[in-house]
């Protein structure tokens, strides 16, 4: 065979292994669009006014309120002060059968709220309708800012439909629900805090600590016998 053909025959060869090579490039898939979606924007948490419920099992006999009930009247009241803003409300169960011990609470409660810091035009005493069956609760109702995010339980698509590799719809709800649920202050979502003051005379005993610290002993090498 000549350096011709063997030239030309090379070339071809060249030019078949070019042709194949763009053709697997033109078949590859995008993987990007394979990406699962977040699930923070799918479930986004939302800063809102919403109203805050806190129930007080009453009991036929009560006459002041107990270490449980009043514990849950302080919780009621520092998340009023932290997130809260207007009024309070007191609702007293009406028709059920401890509804005159819930009326002797009422005061109690009221008090409670006063001394953490509730203005007195900022509490409310009404009465809603309850059953004549049921031991009702006092509720503390009020408005406070409020972390949440959507439903769970949202199913719209069969969970076998993976051919564009995303999630479901339900994917990541209840982590998010649970991460609102936990916030202390939900308007950190928000912003950072205002840093506090600095406490100097603190500052002055750690640096001093530091300072006056004794010097650690050098480690020296030593042989181990097995």
């Amino acid at each position: 065979m000549s350096n011709v053909n063997k030239k030309l025959r090379m070339k071809s060869v060249l030019a078949l292994l070019a042709v194949t090579l763009l053709a697997g490039c033109a078949q590859q898939r995008d993987v990007t669009g394979g990406i699962p979606d977040d699930y923070r924007t799918n479930h986004p948490i939302v800063i809102s006014e919403k109203e805050q419920v806190a129930d007080i099992p009453v009991g036929h006999g009560d006459t002041k309120l107990s270490i449980t009930q009043r514990s849950i009247v302080d919780r009621a009241a520092a998340n009023y002060r932290a997130n809260g803003s207007g009024v309070i409300h007191i609702l007293i169960p009406d028709g059920s059968p401890n509804e005159r011990a819930a009326a002797r609470l009422r005061g109690d409660i009221a008090a409670t709220l006063r001394r953490h810091g509730v203005k007195p035009f900022n509490i409310s005493s009404e009465r809603y309708r309850a059953g004549p069956e049921e031991s009702a609760p006092i509720r503390l109702s009020f408005s406070a800012m409020t972390a949440s995010t959507n439903t769970c339980g949202q199913w719209p698509k069969d969970l076998l439909e993976t051919a564009e590799n995303r999630h479901y719809a339900n994917f990541g709800c209840a982590s998010q629900n649970n991460f609102a649920a936990q916030l202390a202050n939900p308007a950190d979502l928000l912003g950072p805090r205002a840093t506090s003051p600095i406490d100097a005379e603190r500052r002055i005993v750690v640096i001093d600590d530091y300072r006056n610290a004794p010097t650690p002993e050098p480690i020296t090498a030593q042989e181990v016998e097995y």
